[in-house]
């Protein structure tokens, strides 16, 4: 069992942090990596978890602290997986409006019954840049994409995400109820056993 009171966060996503944060506790305090470098390092894994071990380790080599790293992203079931590592690029980098008009776009005649996406987070934790055994957590979401956005809340894709058990959008939930049933919230609960934090 790891005792930590400080972590670095390898995002420069406020969303992020807030959302992370809140979940952790106030045990562990959560600063941002742009504390200490706007350089997003370049994101070279085929999958969520190289990419979130990848960002881990290069936060804990620019900070000096025990770093943790969040991948995450879509995965839509029609599309085999996509946007999936892209989620955030999959428009090019033109934001999230931009993303979500692209998926709408792909999944335009497709019917509900073949919608269905998870959202995936990894959570990568090292103690260190050179850590040969990172913690590594993951959260699955299932839902469906829905035809149009609805919903304020949240960033991302979650005004598209169908909430079956709560028949609402993502978007739609309020910050403290999706922190409790979201891909991040499930990934966090696993790392915070893990961590033995209450």
């Amino acid at each position: 069992m790891m005792t930590l009171t400080q972590l670095v966060l390898a995002s420069h996503n406020a969303g992020k942090l807030k959302e992370l944060q809140a979940m952790l506790g106030e045990s562990v305090r959560l600063c941002s990596i742009g504390e200490f470098s706007q350089v997003e390092p370049e994101e070279t894994g085929l999958s969520f978890v190289e990419n979130a071990i990848l960002k881990a380790r290069n936060a804990a080599r620019i900070s000096g602290l025990p770093a943790l790293a969040d991948d995450s992203g879509l995965a839509v079931d029609f599309l085999g997986g996509a946007p999936g590592i892209y989620s955030a690029r999959y428009a090019g980098g033109q934001g999230d409006a931009a993303n979500n008009a692209k998926l709408l776009e792909a999944l335009r005649d497709v019917p509900d019954a073949m919608r269905g996406a998870q959202f995936v987070c990894v959570l990568a934790l090292v103690r260190h840049a050179d850590d040969p055994l990172p913690i590594l957590c993951e959260g699955l979401w299932h839902g469906r994409i829905l035809h149009a956005a609805s919903g304020d809340h949240g960033f991302g894709y979650d005004p598209l995400f169908w909430v079956p058990e709560r028949n609402v959008s993502s978007a739609e939930l309020s910050p403290a109820d999706k922190n409790q049933i979201s891909h991040r919230a499930r990934a966090m609960d696993l790392l915070r056993q893990r961590l033995g934090l209450k």
